[in-house]
């Protein structure tokens, strides 16, 4: 299998915080999403992949290569979208589009012309007078649009709602449908990854606790909803957290099949991921 990003025992140590072992393999063609709460380690994540900020221990390579390694021909396959960054206020769509066409050799200003045509976002309006959402939008176009093979998202639907939201999604399916193209993204909204992930990672204060591919989450792990007297009717042994809420118990258990075999008067169903976070953290 070849990888368009592989991160190896990645480690930063901070007064207060540290990231620890971690690893990620993003294949070519594959969607990976970085969940968990905020501060827990998705940022500093990316930006260390960035070589934004150093790191005190690990590797990572982009393209099979050190990331300090890239040419300036592999620094421009790579698309990011930073929640903190932007272009200047004062500037419209046909200004970044001149900026965009000098700084990089494959922008697709046909791509770029299209898809602005297909959000309805106004050529001539300065950018200060544009929404949030629609300046999300246009840091998602922009990093598309050079045509990247590796797209590095950090909380990309931040600020979206769900219309705004399902149009970039049908752009992130877009880019990676060749088969070459990656995404690596970080989110808190796990909903835009039910569809759209092909594996998930869950980072929390700065450590990885589950990392699976969405489809086997899917097919093996299950919430079970309980009131205290069946939850004591079940052995311990047979399911990862338990979360009282109200007067009801939402059980996980990491093996659907065997769980029903043993409780065929429980019903299992499938979770979201934002149960599995919850659970996996304030669960006991």
């Amino acid at each position: 299998m070849e990888y368009n990003l592989e991160v190896t025992n990645l480690e930063k140590k901070y007064q207060d915080f540290s990231l620890n072992q971690i690893n990620i393999k993003l294949p070519k063609g594959k969607i990976i999403g970085l969940i968990g709460q905020n501060g827990s380690g998705k940022t500093t994540t990316i930006k260390a992949i960035l070589n934004l900020i150093s790191y005190d221990k690990g590797t990572i390579k982009i393209f099979g290569k050190d990331y300090k390694k890239l040419t300036k021909e592999d620094r421009e396959k790579i698309g990011v979208v930073l929640d903190d960054s932007f272009f200047s206020t004062i500037l419209n769509i046909n200004d970044i589009n001149k900026l965009m066409k000098n700084f990089y050799h494959n922008w697709n200003e046909k791509l770029y012309y299209d898809t602005i045509k297909k959000f309805k976002i106004p050529c001539n309006k300065p950018l200060k007078e544009f929404s949030s959402g629609m300046k999300m939008k246009i840091k998602v176009l922009c990093a598309i649009a050079h045509e990247p093979k590796l797209l590095i998202l950090d909380e990309p639907t931040n600020g979206l709602d769900p219309i705004f939201r399902y149009e970039i999604i049908e752009l992130f399916n877009s880019f990676v449908n060749n088969g070459e193209n990656s995404i690596l993204m970080t989110t808190h909204i796990t909903s835009d990854l039910q569809h759209l992930a092909d594996e998930v990672i869950f980072i929390d204060n700065g450590n990885i606790i589950l990392d699976i591919l969405k489809k086997k989450l899917d097919e093996e792990y299950g919430i079970v909803e309980v009131l205290k007297e069946n939850l004591e009717k079940i052995n311990r042994e047979d399911y990862l957290k338990c979360l009282k809420y109200k007067n009801e118990y939402f059980i996980l258990v990491n093996s659907k099949k065997e769980f029903q075999k043993k409780y065929q008067e429980l019903e299992v169903r499938i979770p979201t991921l934002e149960e599995v976070m919850l659970l996996l953290v304030k669960g006991e």
